[in-house]
């Protein structure tokens, strides 16, 4: 199976495939089959042709499982997008990738809500609403705005190499970079998931990474699909019903970021304990105390995996037992080759640290338009992470650090650069430089120092407040430091390290004293 629709249909299973809590409905695959060929109809009847870039701005519900399916299917681009996207978000990766549809909920349209806005901005864009219809039993569809859709279409059938996904991975030097992947770069990732977690038409996952994202859409979602299990996927996570939800469902996994796993951990335990058989976690490091502290609270085995939007996602994971487990580290390849680069793009022994670097079929042969990106980012058909790392002496990979500067809070992956550019444009500052700080809940916080102009002023709420009109609340710096001098290295040039050990310090949390 190379191609996501034949995922689907080669599922034999008689168990859901799909639930969602809370009333919702509750599907079968061959339900599920049903409702993403009729969408798929739809959508060649609204003129939709095949290679064309359709966003998709939903939550996670049923309407974004089928509407991403029938896209993909009808041989098209999905684009997920963070349906809390500020107006300027949507506009920028609407124009990035020339999408030709936008599809959103029900009731995005009359409500003019910031991804319709964005959307009539640019000539062409055609926008639709679909909801989930339980009298008709489908998802429909409603086209709001025809922009350049053409006549009807024929239902078309989706090839392994068609482009299906394609996501923006941020940028700490320049724009964010699109990321191309293939029907079969996800179905190999969904294959290496399977066997990495032995997954079965026997298991059941609680969904609750964003949809969105290629943790939450890969492993949570498409790999479950293909090994003919079920995924519950509530709207949005809540600590307060998600035991309750997993025991009633029957589920004996998740996958999650480590924010997730801390807030569960500080909630009570359920009782009884239900019976699971793992717990995955990715997206961003997971202290060794909090692995320690799963295992002990939920009694099974927590296994730590690496993945990037340009791997679709996996990379590497520790194996279930008795495979060895070893917090630190994100365990070994996945379906994947491993090596350690040096600058030069040479092998680097186990043990030396260089530059983790990747090559097998889920990989995506290059960045969207980004000739400059594509040659500094692959080497000799190895993909340079850009994270820094060895290899210890059972192969196991360790990441020491992050040669690239992107900030990474609870998963969700921040530039620092799209920061220090929301900052920059309010009309009272001359500089402002964002930087990653520890933080005990997310992994990594966004702070930020700035300058003012000559006879300029605004309070750190102030600024706050004006960013929160471009930025999405997550990537809002917690912290703002005020500076008559920026910190610069001997010629001059900014960076982020040298402006972080300027003004916080990680020993108390407080920031050290003005410049």
């Amino acid at each position: 199976m190379s191609t996501l629709p034949e995922s689907i249909a080669a599922s034999g299973s008689s168990s859901l495939s799909i639930v969602i809590p809370d009333g919702g409905p509750e599907l079968g695959f061959r339900d599920l089959e049903r409702l993403v060929a009729q969408f798929q109809a739809d959508l060649a009847e609204a003129g939709l042709k095949p290679q064309s870039y359709v966003s998709l701005a939903f939550p996670n519900n049923l309407e974004f499982v089928v509407s991403f399916l029938a896209v993909t299917a009808q041989r098209c681009v999905a684009a997920p997008l963070n349906p809390a996207y500020k107006q300027s978000e949507f506009e920028f990766n609407i124009e990035d990738i020339k999408t030709s549809l936008i599809i959103v909920p029900r009731g995005f349209y009359e409500k003019q809500e910031a991804a319709v806005k964005a959307a009539k901005k640019f000539k062409g864009v055609a926008i639709a609403e679909c909801w989930w219809c339980p009298r008709q039993n489908k998802v429909r569809l409603e086209v709001k705005e025809k922009g350049n859709l053409g006549g009807k279409q024929a239902v078309a059938k989706a090839q392994p190499d068609d482009v299906a996904l394609v996501l923006h991975t941020s940028g700490t030097t320049g724009r964010p970079k699109a990321v191309p992947l293939t029907h079969r770069n996800l179905t190999r990732t969904m294959k290496n998931i399977i066997a990495t977690y032995k997954l079965t038409d026997k298991d059941c996952t609680m969904l609750v990474m964003p949809l969105f994202h290629v943790h939450g859409l890969l492993c949570g979602l498409l790999a479950t699909i293909l090994s003919g299990g079920t995924a519950v996927i509530p709207v949005k996570f809540s600590a307060g019903t998600f035991w309750q939800q997993f025991a009633k469902h029957k589920c004996n996994w998740y996958t999650a970021v480590p924010t997730i796993h801390q807030i569960l951990l500080r909630n009570p335990t359920p009782k009884p304990l239900p019976n699971i058989r793992f717990i995955r976690s990715c997206s961003s490091p997971l202290a060794p105390t909090t692995f320690h502290a799963l295992e002990k609270t939920y009694n099974a085995p927590v296994l730590e995996a690496y993945a990037m939007t340009e791997a679709a996602h996996q990379m590497t994971s520790n194996p279930l037992p008795p495979g060895k487990r070893k917090p630190g580290t994100v365990g070994v390849g996945q379906g994947v080759e491993v090596v350690i680069l040096d600058d030069s793009g040479n092998k680097l022994p186990q043990g030396k640290e260089g530059e983790i670097s990747i090559k097998g079929e889920n990989v995506t042969k290059g960045y969207l338009n980004n000739p400059s990106a594509n040659a500094s980012s692959f080497t000799n058909g190895y993909f340079r992470t850009g994270d820094q790392g060895k290899l210890d002496e059972d192969g196991y990979v360790v990441i020491t650090g992050r040669i690239k500067e992107l900030i990474n809070r609870g998963g969700e992956k921040i530039s620092p650069i799209e920061v220090d550019n929301a900052l920059a444009s309010h009309p009272a500052l001359s500089e402002a430089v964002s930087f990653a700080v520890p933080d005990e809940m997310y992994g990594q916080e966004v702070h930020a120092a700035v300058v003012f102009k000559d006879g300029q002023k605004a309070s750190e709420k102030e600024l706050k407040d004006f960013v929160s009109e471009k930025l999405s609340k997550f990537k809002i710096p917690k912290k703002i430091y005020f500076t008559k001098v920026m910190p610069k290295t001997a010629t001059g040039k900014i960076q982020r390290r040298i402006v972080a050990d300027a003004f916080f310090k990680p020993d108390d949390k407080k920031p050290k004293a003005k410049l």
